[in-house]
């Protein structure tokens, strides 16, 4: 009995030995959770570096050219190729299938098979999606059917027709870091208070007779939550991008087959906002740690440093992606999808958009950071940034307010398209677009910070 006591107390006292940790020594805590992370599936890692941000060469638009200056950013995973329609096909089927899930489960109660039974009774419990049970989608609308008339809200003639897709809407919210940073609003640890008389400037979105409302309002600054902004957000690209964005134009079958249309499926999704991209990286996100159950850093679009780092591939002054400052290679051959002549498209083997990873990668991997879509950054255009942003992760980003002025809802648009001339596919030219506004000529790729120094 006397062993079997003392047993514990060796064994500890062995452990301690072995870790040479002494007891009432600052020894730290650890944290649960493995070191370091896996490789993100589809993602490229763009290691830590400096280079020398801005335009390699005089503005085509202004006669003064922009400012260089030399910048340092941190590790990141930057996705291979941009998002492309399959990809971004899953963000809007998994929208469609939860409001579906949501709206059989109205009808037909928390004991339908679309509700997923909780293990333990407890009073406070949600109900949960059932993700296993197949949702009908090719079944014909029935009358009085209650999976028929649960989901006839999402389609046309009373459930008889197409998809609603000005339906599929992603509600979300997230922590105002704007408001938070505002010296105004900075937490009292003293009193383990929030300053008297503080306040946060955010939007708040709802749904008011089948329309998406917004206003900006101010609200006192009491607690952390008091930072959450929410949006909603009609996840559906606008395909009329392709009749809209060119006049006296047919573009028609690519307005009716691009984005659903399978030999489109690995071309770049276009017709999708900033916003539209923002909600897209939060969703991603939230399927990495709830699905995938990884404690992550988020998904977001690349700060406008960190996208033409990666564009340079490791090369400080690079012009275009591939390093050099022709658009062709040594045969001849175009290196990227762009309109290299007046009136001529199709002399780089592609009309419009391409397939994308089509050409060769840059030096870190990464395709068609020239060309074929340009794409969304997550900074705020300005044409002086460069000269007032930080040398170290250099980055002028604000999320505009549903009732700012438009001049603060430029974001930074970078890499040029298969519509632009080869000036706009070099690595530090810049242009904008407005946040609300989509093209057929923009897309996007995420990003997500490395955890740990590397």
């Amino acid at each position: 009995m006397k062993v079997a006591k003392f047993l514990p107390i060796f064994v500890l006292a062995l452990l301690m030995s072995a870790c040479n940790k002494p007891a009432g020594e600052l020894v730290g805590a650890s944290v649960a959770g493995p070191m370091g992370e896996a490789n993100p599936y589809g993602m490229v890692f763009i290691r830590k570096g400096a280079f020398l941000m801005g335009a390699n060469e005089q503005s085509a638009i202004f006669s003064q050219p922009d400012n260089n200056v030399m910048v340092t950013v941190n590790a990141f995973w930057m996705d291979e190729t941009e998002i492309t329609n399959s990809e971004y096909r899953q963000f809007v089927n998994w929208v469609r299938d939860s409001i579906a899930y949501t709206l059989l489960i109205e009808e037909m109660g928390e004991d339908s098979p679309y509700a997923l039974q909780p293990k333990y009774e407890r009073d406070d419990e949600k109900v949960f999606i059932n993700w296993k049970e197949r949702i009908p989608w090719n079944q014909r609308f029935v009358m009085d059917d209650p999976v028929s008339e649960a989901l006839a809200p999402l389609f046309y003639d009373n459930g008889q027709g197409a998809l609603r897709t000005t339906e599929l809407r992603y509600n979300y919210s997230w922590k105002n870091l704007d408001e938070a940073a505002k010296l105004a609003n900075r937490f009292n640890v003293s009193t383990s208070k929030y300053p008297k008389g503080a306040t946060v400037r955010v939007d708040s979105f709802w749904v008011e007779d089948g329309e998406i409302k917004a206003e900006t309002v101010t609200r006192a600054l009491r607690e952390p939550n008091d930072l959450l902004t929410n949006a909603i957000i009609c996840v559906y690209p606008d395909t009329l991008v392709w009749a809209r964005d060119f006049e006296f134009s047919y573009n028609d079958p690519l307005l009716y087959g691009y984005f659903n249309m399978p030999s489109y499926s690995e071309y770049p999704v276009v017709g999708v906002t900033w916003e539209q991209a923002h909600a897209f990286c939060h969703w991603r996100t939230n399927l990495l740690r709830t699905v995938g159950k990884q404690l992550v850093n988020e998904y977001r679009l690349p700060t406008e440093a960190e996208w033409e780092y990666a564009a340079r591939g490791g090369r400080r002054v690079a012009m275009y992606p591939w390093g050099n400052k022709y658009a062709r290679d040594k045969e001849g051959c175009f290196l990227a999808n762009f309109k290299p002549y007046r009136g001529s498209y199709h002399d780089d083997t592609s009309v419009s958009t391409m397939v994308v990873g089509h050409f060769e990668p840059n030096d870190f991997g990464l395709y068609d950071m020239a060309g074929n879509v340009a794409e969304w950054t997550a900074s705020s255009y300005s044409s002086t940034a460069n000269v007032r942003v930080h040398d170290m992760n250099p980055d002028y980003t604000y999320i505009a307010r549903k009732d700012d002025p438009d001049v603060l809802k430029r974001k930074v648009v970078k890499g040029g398209s298969w519509k632009d001339v080869s000036y706009y596919l070099q690595c530090g030219v810049r242009t904008y677009e407005y946040q609300q506004e989509c093209r057929s000529y923009i897309g996007f790729r995420c990003v997500r910070s490395h955890i740990g120094e590397k």
